[in-house]
């Protein structure tokens, strides 16, 4: 081992570097899996807020208390505003049956007053103001709500749980790095003597890290590319069977960059691993050697 040659076959058998073993490829592995599939869950939760908050920005409702025996006349007057686009009336026996949940068979009662629902989307750069002065003229008795108002804590909901996602990822990728340190400070005092040998005969630190930064390079890798294939197995037996969660998500699916993204995730877990070994290995050494 001379200068800052590449370490040969000789010096990694010296530290037993070429054999894979011990805890650390699992655990690297448990590591793997569980970040992509959190991953996977937080870009899957993005696309979900995504789609959802897009269907429902240009949403608008119109609502006329004990006004359903004019729904149908409040149904053409809106078709006719300017800048009112897919136009849906809720129907009286439709109300009904949603209030006789909660009511029971007073909900069918004609002494119960329905109110009148249309709903309807605004056309791209239609003022909402405008649109809302048309129509409080054609009912002045009409409340107008918009959906994404109504949805803003679901909204609020999906946003939060993909910030809990990504600490989860950072905190697991932590756990990993202090992992690698454990297993980095364990290789060295198991290869103490060896290690004072090679100093006496000229290696350097740098040269003696590079060796250890191998074996727990590798370790990481086939660790990380372990633990993303059995994500991957998970993923695509969930994706398999997604037609319920299809429904809650309203379709939404991980895209191709998405997919790009959790493809590189464990290589950029094993060029952590690999740097959080490096500095360990040097930091101990030139603290205790």
């Amino acid at each position: 081992m001379t200068g800052l040659s590449r370490p040969s076959a000789a010096d990694r058998r010296l530290l037993g570097v070429q054999a894979l073993g011990g805890p650390t490829p699992w655990v690297i592995a448990i590591m793997s899996f569980s970040i992509l599939i959190i991953a996977a869950a937080g870009l899957g939760l993005a696309n979900s807020a995504g789609r959802f908050a897009r269907s429902v920005e240009a949403r608008y409702s119109i609502e006329v208390p004990a006004g359903s025996a004019r729904l149908a006349q409040l149904l053409e007057a809106t078709k006719k505003v300017t800048g009112t686009t897919n136009v849906t009336a809720v129907p009286e026996r439709e109300m009904r049956d949603t209030l006789r949940r909660w009511l029971g068979p007073l909900a069918d009662s004609r002494d119960l007053p329905v109110p009148a629902l249309v709903s309807f989307d605004l056309k791209p750069g239609a003022d909402p103001d405008t649109v809302r002065k048309q129509i409080l003229a054609i009912e002045p008795n009409a409340s107008i709500a918009s959906h994404s108002d109504a949805m803003k804590p679901l909204l609020r909901s999906l946003r939060a749980l993909q910030w809990i996602a990504l600490i989860l990822v950072v905190l697991l990728a932590g756990a990993a790095s202090a992992a690698v340190v454990l297993a980095a400070r364990a290789a060295l005092d198991t290869h103490r003597t060896t290690i004072e040998v090679l100093h006496g005969i000229g290696a350097t630190d740098e040269q003696i890290a590079r060796l250890f930064q191998r074996k727990i390079a590798i370790n990481a890798l086939v660790g990380s590319i372990v633990g993303a294939l059995a994500a991957g197995l998970a993923l695509a037996l969930l994706a398999a069977g997604s037609a319920f969660l299809g429904q809650l998500t309203g379709g939404a699916t991980l895209g191709s960059l998405d997919l790009v993204l959790l493809a590189l995730l464990p290589f950029a877990l094993t060029a952590l691993a690999t740097l959080v070994a490096r500095s360990a290995v040097l930091a101990r050494l030139r603290r205790a050697l």
